[in-house]
């Protein structure tokens, strides 16, 4: 962006010494550095919209190029419906006119026996009235009771 040589940055120091006496010299410096920072600043944002702006327009002109590429294909290869080949119900079906009703048995399911022997299921005793010092307690509470009992 701005070429500056090593020779033109003596001659700028040579005349900054000439003009600025030797004790605002430094104060000068600073200004300048601070400067000279905010100009790169600017210009490295400048850089980086003018370049997601350049990658957004190829973007745009690449997914133009996809559509028409897909458009072509679609227009070469255009898209047949799937048919699905008949099964053994629809042949049956289509020979007797109506199909028999299909019966599934239910699986019966066997209770695991412990090495001890077949579990009891725990007898459910149901209180007509909750005591009043059971009345915050939850279900969960009763567990290990009921566990340490049996």
């Amino acid at each position: 962006m701005f070429d500056v040589s090593s020779s033109e940055v003596i001659i700028l120091g040579v005349v900054a010494l000439l003009v600025i006496p030797p004790k605002d010299l430094p104060k000068a410096m600073r200004s300048a550095g601070y400067w000279v920072g905010r100009v790169r600043g600017i210009a490295t944002q400048f850089r980086s919209g003018f370049d997601s702006m350049v990658r957004e327009a190829e973007l745009h002109e690449m997914e133009k190029k996809w559509a028409a590429e897909n458009e072509r294909i679609m227009r070469e290869h255009p898209p047949t419906p799937v048919q699905m080949l008949p099964s053994a119900d629809s042949a049956a079906t289509a020979e007797d006119g109506e199909a028999d009703p299909h019966m599934v048995e239910q699986p019966t399911i066997q209770p695991a026996h412990d090495v001890a022997g077949p579990v009891q299921p725990e007898p459910v005793v149901t209180p007509s009235v909750v005591p009043a010092d059971r009345h915050e307690t939850s279900h969960t509470d009763d567990a290990p009771q009921r566990a340490a009992q049996s």
